[in-house]
């Protein structure tokens, strides 16, 4: 499938992030709660985790109404957008109907967003919010009825649940279409269907299912076979390099993807996995050498690290003399942690969320190396003393971390602008201006 990626000459990207800047506070403000998608501090994570919350429950709906919008940022309609999106309808009406060039011929663009602007997600969000509330005031008594209508969106992906197939499929899917056709869009007939939560569902590359009334989330087939033949064209691609090269080029894909599904019901596939990306390097190493045996191909190669045999991994000097071992990174040590999803109608432009939002920041660097290095050095410079009681902050305190310069003033993430304390004193009144 191809499509105009129409880039923004900087002039035009440098009055789009102007513009953003305003747009998107409003955009925040205005947004359905359940939408996931090109929102700051919102992840397919979030999404997921909203999924798991509305089908996980024994009595949650057993019905899902899988919908994607047929070529989205395409269709849009302009007169929608400029009558709707509140910014200078001058300038957007000029960035919409640009039109873009390619091999030195102007195309016109009479519908959709250019693909490749910065400002295109948020308006094509502000296009699709409100489906939320119009359901709402749609289904006005929908939890009483019993319906288990809720919504979940990505971008021009969404789900809605609901007790029945019918129910879906004669009052909930004409009212979407309704609602996209003022847009100048239409449901995709291919990939808009109901499923029942038995049967399960794919949605943002997981498989979502009960089985015998549990509901799991796990990688789909289908993103597990994408990324295997992502891995497969790499490996095709370098047959001739070295070795320690080839690491570099496949660590930071397998790492990205094994963190993507490090919060679901992962491990088998990573296991699966690991085992196709070493029988893809066993054949390479293997080719590589057709006059030698499988011992040697072995030694050469495959490294035995602590109790694991057969690491991929290759030992090069560096410019001092000195050398490094480069080892190919696994999957299956990715360890499995559930997402905290975050809240529905958290606003990071809003300043009453911002304790909200700086306590989630902290405890994500707890999920990274780095983060927790820095947070250790922030420790060592306040001699492991509470920034606000001077009382020991150990293991066992519960303790925050926050930035002394706020974001809104300029501050940064820098180490020297952090302060650990614990988390019962940024409550107590003694201490609010600290």
């Amino acid at each position: 499938m191809q499509f105009a990626l129409t880039v923004p000459v900087m002039k035009c990207r440098a009055m789009q992030a102007l513009y953003l800047l305003a747009l998107e506070p409003v955009a925040e403000t205005t947004a359905d709660l359940n939408s996931y998608g090109f929102r700051p501090e919102r992840s397919t994570a979030d999404a997921g985790g909203q999924c798991f919350i509305s089908l996980a429950k024994k009595a949650s709906a057993e019905w899902v109404l899988e919908a994607d919008i047929q070529g989205c940022f395409d269709k849009i309609s302009h007169d929608w957008m400029i009558a709707n999106i509140p910014t200078d309808k001058v300038i957007l009406k000029k960035w919409l109907k640009a039109g873009y060039v390619y091999q030195n011929e102007l195309f016109p663009t009479d519908a959709g967003t250019p693909q490749g602007g910065i400002i295109s997600p948020v308006a094509a969000n502000m296009t699709l919010d409100g489906l939320e509330a119009m359901l709402a005031e749609k289904f006005p008594r929908a939890k009483p009825r019993g319906l288990k209508m809720n919504m979940v969106r990505y971008a021009d992906d969404f789900i809605i649940t609901g007790h029945s197939k019918e129910w879906l499929e004669r009052e909930v899917r004409p009212a979407v279409v309704e609602f996209l056709a003022e847009r100048g869009l239409v449901l995709s007939p291919e990939k808009t269907r109901i499923t029942h939560i038995k049967d399960g569902f794919d949605f943002l590359g997981w498989n979502i299912r009960k089985y015998n009334g549990k509901l799991l989330m796990k990688p789909s087939k289908a993103n597990v076979k994408a990324h295997l033949d992502k891995i497969r064209e790499i490996i095709k691609a370098n047959k001739t390099a070295k070795q320690a090269s080839l690491i570099r080029l496949l660590n930071p894909v397998l790492r990205g993807w094994a963190n993507y599904h490090s919060h679901v019901v992962a491990k088998k596939a990573f296991d699966r996995v690991d085992h196709e990306v070493w029988s893809m390097l066993w054949r390479w190493a293997v080719r590589r050498h057709p006059k030698k045996g499988a011992r040697w191909v072995k030694i050469k190669y495959f490294k035995t690290k602590g109790f694991r045999d057969w690491v991929f991994a290759a030992t090069e000097k560096k410019e001092d003399g000195t050398t490094r071992e480069v080892i190919l990174l696994t999957a299956s040590d990715t360890p499995i942690k559930r997402h905290i999803k975050i809240k529905a109608g958290a606003n990071p432009h809003d300043p009453q969320w911002a304790p909200y939002f700086e306590s989630r920041w902290g405890k994500k660097m707890l999920n990274s190396v780095r983060g927790r290095s820095k947070l250790y050095r922030v420790w060592l410079r306040q001699d492991g003393l509470c920034s606000n009681c001077q009382q020991p902050i150990t293991m066992n305190t519960r303790w925050d971390v926050t930035r002394i310069v706020k974001q809104t003033a300029g501050g940064t993430d820098a180490a020297s602008n952090l302060q650990v304390h614990h988390l019962n004193c940024r409550r107590n009144p003694q201490y609010a201006g600290k």
